[in-house]
């Protein structure tokens, strides 16, 4: 099994800060990188052929990365709201 660290400055979707479409898309696609390996490494255990633990960390890991992309996104909303609610 092996172990990747998912540290917030080397978030898959940390790419996206540059701004432009491609690194939003980038990051999309790191997501769901993400959220695919845990899904393989819980059907691997369904179907006897992984760990438990490499099961339920594969989860914790796209929970952690899925919850980050959330707040993100809810950030970037609340953004972009003050910005259209301001008077010129």
């Amino acid at each position: 099994m092996r172990v990747e660290p998912l540290l917030p400055d080397a978030a898959p979707f940390a790419a996206a800060g540059g701004g432009d479409a491609g690194g939003f898309a980038k990051a999309l696609d790191a997501l769901d990188t993400t959220l695919g390996s845990a899904q393989r490494a819980e059907d691997a255990f369904a179907d006897g052929g992984g760990t438990l633990q490499e099961a339920v960390y594969e989860r914790a890991r796209a929970d952690v990365a899925l919850s980050v992309a959330t707040a993100t996104a809810q950030r970037i909303a609340q953004s972009v709201q003050s910005i259209l609610n301001m008077q010129i």
